[in-house]
């Protein structure tokens, strides 16, 4: 499945929430909840607001991953980016439906060389210790385990994270 990665703006919000409420269930699995209230169109669109002015301001970058078709198949993320130091954290979650084709894979490719251009020269990035899936694509992206932390997450429940770094 060819993919291209395509900057947030105002018009996806439907579609976005469309996609964020129909993969709630999987993407809880291994990730962090984003809480009940995420998942009403009055709070997401507030939010999705919120995500759009971070990008006029250069604080984050927001990108869907689409198909060919032109369809939502996940996301990509580089958030806290420091100017100063040229770094920034990746974050990417792909729909259900599309897991185990390369997507995550193909789709840190485009970020990492996008990032470039954004003068991003370091990227770091974290999962859970339990999503395997997400490890192998970055490590097959070319970053390096740094840490494993335990920590507890934002409903005060232990997880263990493991830390990833790239150098571009």
């Amino acid at each position: 499945m060819e993919i291209f990665i395509g900057r947030l703006n105002e018009r996806d919000a439907e579609e976005l929430f469309t996609f964020e409420c129909n993969n709630r269930r999987f993407f809880e699995q291994t990730v962090p909840s984003r809480g009940d209230d995420y998942y009403t169109f009055e709070t997401f669109k507030n939010r999705h607001r919120e995500l759009l002015k971070e990008q006029e301001e250069n604080i984050s970058y927001f990108y869907l991953i689409k198909n060919d078709s032109g369809s939502i198949v996940g996301r990509i993320n580089l958030v806290d980016i420091d100017n100063t130091n040229g770094s920034a954290h990746v974050g990417y979650r792909i729909g259900e439906k599309y897991t185990q084709r390369g997507i995550a894979n193909k789709a840190l490719k485009l970020l990492v060389n996008t990032a470039a251009e954004l003068s991003v020269n370091q990227i770091h990035a974290k999962t859970t210790s339990n999503n395997i899936a997400s490890q192998k694509v970055l490590e097959r992206n070319g970053f390096i385990r740094s840490s494993i932390n335990e920590e507890k997450n934002e409903h005060g429940q232990k997880e263990t994270f493991i830390y990833y770094c790239r150098t571009i």
